[in-house]
């Protein structure tokens, strides 16, 4: 599941962040509504979790910015203001759920899960598929040709990134930006490393290769041109 998190408090961030990474989701963080809202109108996520009290644009403004935008994502408000009126001005602005500040992150994750659950919109997906291909998001199970495939949290992030990038060619760059949040190179062939094993499960038993390596450029997974 790829989650795009909206909350100014460093500590918070952090901890949530972290929490979806252990749990093998990709989860943004953006600390500014303004920069918020870019992100939400350019890019695809499964759920979005914003913060009332944001610099820039407030969380009930952004909201109602990405509805007026049709952007559908689900969004859970996550928020120190805990009264009944803030909680309905919340839902009436566009969000789809509520969770008050302090709060335990298992309900978040059963709420984010939630939501995940819910029937898309047609922008938005928790299955992805490419040929025979498929990924289910919210159960986190692959499958090809009907068979399910074992994947480690990072090898299913890695490829939930090529499967979203629907057949064009990814960097190592921003492989390692979006699946292992580095934004400099470690100068390791950890992307490599993954990319062979990825290769091995979902290519090697099957009689068609769908991840191809584009020499001197990066990887692409699609099914034969």
């Amino acid at each position: 599941m790829r989650i795009l998190l909206i909350e100014d408090d460093k500590k918070t961030s952090e901890y949530v962040a972290n929490g979806f990474a252990e749990a093998g989701h990709v989860c943004d963080t953006i600390d500014d509504g303004r920069d918020g809202l870019f992100q939400l109108t350019r890019e695809t996520y499964d759920v979005a979790i914003v913060d009332r009290m944001l610099p820039g644009l407030d969380g009930l403004s952004l909201v109602k910015a990405i509805r007026a935008a049709q952007v559908r994502i689900p969004v859970l408000f996550l928020t120190s203001i805990g009264g009944v009126d803030d909680r309905v001005d919340g839902l009436e602005a566009g969000g789809d759920d509520y969770l008050v500040k302090p709060f335990a992150f298992s309900e978040l994750v059963a709420r984010v899960n939630a939501l995940a659950r819910r029937p898309p919109f047609s922008e938005h997906k928790t299955v992805l598929k490419v040929a025979d291909l498929e990924l289910d998001l919210v159960r986190r199970q692959a499958t090809r040709a009907g068979q399910t495939i074992e994947l480690q949290p990072r090898e299913f992030t890695l490829l939930e990134v090529l499967m979203r990038g629907d057949g064009r060619v990814l960097t190592r760059t921003m492989l390692l930006e979006r699946v292992w949040d580095f934004h400099f190179d470690p100068k390791t062939s950890v992307v490599e490393t993954h990319i062979s094993r990825l290769r091995a499960k979902i290519d090697k038993p099957f009689e068609t290769p769908l991840l191809h390596t584009i020499r001197n450029t990066g990887y692409s997974l699609h099914a034969s041109r």
